[in-house]
Order: structure tokens, then sequence, then C-alpha cells
């Protein structure tokens, strides 16, 4: 570090209830910027087993950084092995979960009874939480998963919260996690086949080629070469174009119901979307377990995190059987305000400027936010822009430049520029 720059990494975790704030780490960058947005664990994928492919995923010497990072810090990782396995795939896995038990992996995530029976031979002291692949969707089967060793269930997607409040009443000493943030899967719990059909790509496997978001049209069998697109207007492709799931306004029945676990999809969104969601249900959380009875839900919260990119929302499954509200019929974009200037990695308290690492192209002059792991936002006007070399420049072309701006007051390490979209 440079002299006259201080740095802190560091943001008091929040205990309360025994509640966790559960995120998606795509790679060793976004793990630790949802650690240090206020996430209590965070899940990842190693380099095999996993059923995001693309999310970039973890090394092992990856994973280990990774794992060592959040236990300084006392936060919780988990490693997913829940793809759908074929005979192959268990070669080699036992000494794969020997390498992450090692490395102190707090729990490991598995959808099949094979994954889960070689979990408990060859490590029987590590927690197993069964996936929302397995499609848990009653008590029974949460009893059966508990007598084999599981200590948490993901709920399946499907589950209303009168269903989740059952099977937490039913299965008391089992924990109780659930997706309340993120895409939507149109097969039943995620369990899709549409990949492996139309690509060979199977999504069970780890290497989902999102198809279901893919523009398509139609022919009819006695008109061969004819197509007619398929357009989406108020009766819209409804099956194909599932709304966000968001259930920042509903903590408190989230809470009634037994879910102990409140996770964030996202392992293939960017730091951005990571940062921005984690922090505001940090927020969100907190509020209600400090006071539960004087809570108050504030809309900034749902601005925040409308703020990354996004589809409309929904509630999903967990106030019923969503019907048309539950899809888009508008349009298959997605929706965002701000975008991902840079990161703050440094701040001169002598000079009052802040080393950036860009990630979209910034302008002096430009109107900025930056967002701080503490809440504290600061808005202002770029000025005083020089490279690494100190020299004055009026933009930062190249990807993942670094460069100093002048900022008006004390900014956090690990802080998020983002700009609106005009």
């Amino acid at each position: 570090m440079r002299a006259g720059l201080v740095s802190a990494d560091t943001v008091l975790r929040r205990d309360y209830m025994n509640i966790e704030l559960l995120a998606p780490a795509g790679n060793l960058e976004k793990l630790k910027m949802a650690i240090i947005y206020g996430a209590d664990a965070v899940y990842l994928a190693g380099p095999r087993y996993g059923l995001r492919a693309g999310a970039g995923n973890f090394t092992f010497d990856e994973m280990k950084e990774g794992i060592q990072f959040a236990h300084e810090r006392n936060r919780k990782v988990y490693v997913t092995m829940n793809i759908l396995p074929h005979n192959e795939d268990f070669e080699g896995m036992d000494e794969y979960i020997t390498q992450i038990s090692e490395f102190g992996a707090d729990a490991v995530i598995v959808s099949d009874l094979g994954v889960l029976s070689l979990v408990r031979e060859v490590n029987p002291s590590i927690p197993v939480h069964i996936s929302t692949q397995a499609n848990v969707t009653n008590y029974k089967c949460a009893m059966e998963y508990r007598k084999l060793g599981a200590s948490r269930i993901i709920a399946a997607r499907e589950l209303s919260l009168s269903e989740l409040s059952l099977i937490h009443k039913k299965v008391p000493d089992i924990e109780l996690e659930a997706f309340v943030h993120g895409s939507m899967c149109i097969s039943y719990s995620g369990r899709c086949l549409l990949s492996s059909f139309m690509c060979g790509r199977d999504a069970n496997r780890g290497d989902c080629a999102q198809s279901c978001r893919w523009k398509y049209y139609l022919m009819e069998e006695k008109r061969p070469g004819e197509y007619y697109p398929v357009i989406e207007d108020e009766k819209g492709t409804f099956i194909f174009n599932s709304k966000d799931l968001c259930m920042i306004e509903h903590i408190p029945e989230l809470i009634g119901a037994g879910i102990t676990s409140f996770k964030i999809e996202g392992r293939m969104k960017s730091s951005f979307y990571v940062s921005t969601v984690v922090r505001a249900y940090r927020m969100a959380l907190d509020a209600y377990l400090r006071d539960p009875e004087n809570y108050g839900f504030r809309q900034e919260w749902l601005e925040e995190v409308s703020k990354v990119s996004h589809r409309s929302f929904t509630t999903g499954f967990f106030f019923g059987k969503p019907g048309s509200e539950g899809q888009n019929y508008g349009t298959s974009s997605y929706i965002q305000s701000h975008e991902f200037a840079g990161i703050v990695l440094e701040y001169d308290e002598n000079g009052k400027k802040m080393l950036v690492e860009q990630r979209n192209k910034i302008f002096a002059g430009d109107e900025v936010e930056i967002m701080q792991p503490d809440g504290k936002d600061i808005r202002f006007e770029i000025t005083g822009m020089r490279d690494i070399e100190g020299n004055p420049i009026d933009s930062t072309p190249h990807p993942q430049m670094r460069y100093y701006a002048d900022v008006p007051e004390p900014v956090m390490p690990y802080s998020i520029i983002r700009k609106k979209i005009q």
C-alpha cells in the first residue's frame, strides 16, 4: 500500500436471532464483496460438481483464499455439489470432498442421494444442505433427509409460506433455507430439460444455456419454412419469461414462517448486483431484527434493489400459486437505472482522493453516487481525475484501468461507484 493511503475492509457482523443472509459468490471478487456488504454466508462452486459452469467458479487456490477471507470475518462458506451426477461423475469425488473439507468449507450443498451418502462416508462431520434441486416440497421428505444426516433443507421454489411454516413445525430440528431474491427458472425447481434437449448442454450438470430466455418463432407442421414471430402482448409468451423474485418487502412473513436462511440468487451476476442486493437486504433484516414490534418497511430498500439489472418483480409462490401477474408480458428486456462505474480500492485521507478500478467508462463532470458498505451514500461530481502515473485525464477508456479522483469526504475501500443511466 502506498504511503498516505489507508485501507479497511471489515464491516461488523450483525448477529441477530440466527437469521442468515446468504449470498452468491460466482468468483473470488464477488465473495469478498458479498461479505463486505453484509452477507453472513456465501455459496460457491469449485472446479467440479456445481450447477453454474458458466459462473467462473473457484479453483482450489481461490476456494482456499475465499474460505480464509470469510472465516477471518466470522462468515461461512458453503460449497455446491448439487449436480445430478452420472456414474462417471463419481470418479475422484471422494478426493474432492476431502480437499474442500481440509480448506474448512462450512457445509456442502447436494441434491443426489449418492452424493449425500459419499459425503457422509468421507467426512461425517461436515454439515450437508439439501439443494432446491432435490425438490423438497413436504415435511415427510424433510424428515427423511434429516434422518440421513442433513442439517438444512433448501426449499423448493414452489412452496408457499404456509407450506414452509408446516415443514418448520413438523421438522423443527432442520434448518430451513429459501430463495428470497433473483431469477426464477421456468422448470420445476430449476430442473430444466430445455437446455439439454436444444443445445446438448445439461442444466442439471452445471451447463445451462438459458434457452428459456431466447427469442422464439412458431412453425406450423404443414407449413415448413414459414416462421411466425412469437409476440409478447397482453397475452404474452409468459411461460418463457418469468419475473424476478423479490421478497424484501416481506421480511416479517418470511421469518414468521420459520425460514432461517435468506438466499439470494445470482452466481452469474456482477459484483455490482451482489453488493447492492446484499446491502439492501442487510439493512431491511437489521431494521426488523433490532425492533420487530416497531418495524416498518422503507421504500428506499426496494429502490436500491431496483438499481441493478433485473426483470419486473414478483413474490413467486410465497403467497400462493402465481397467475398471470407472475409473468412478463411487455418485454423480455432487463430493467436497470444505474450502471457499475468502478470499485474504490483505497482512500488518501491527506489528498482527499480515492484510487478507483474502472468497470464502465466515466468522464470528468459525471454525476455519480458512491455506495458504501456501511450504508452511507455520497453523491458528487467527478473531478480531479488522474491516471496511475498522476497525469490529468478526462475519461477512463480502458477496461479495469486504475485512476485517481477527488472525493468530498472519506470513503471506505470496496465502495462502489455507480452512475445513473440517462
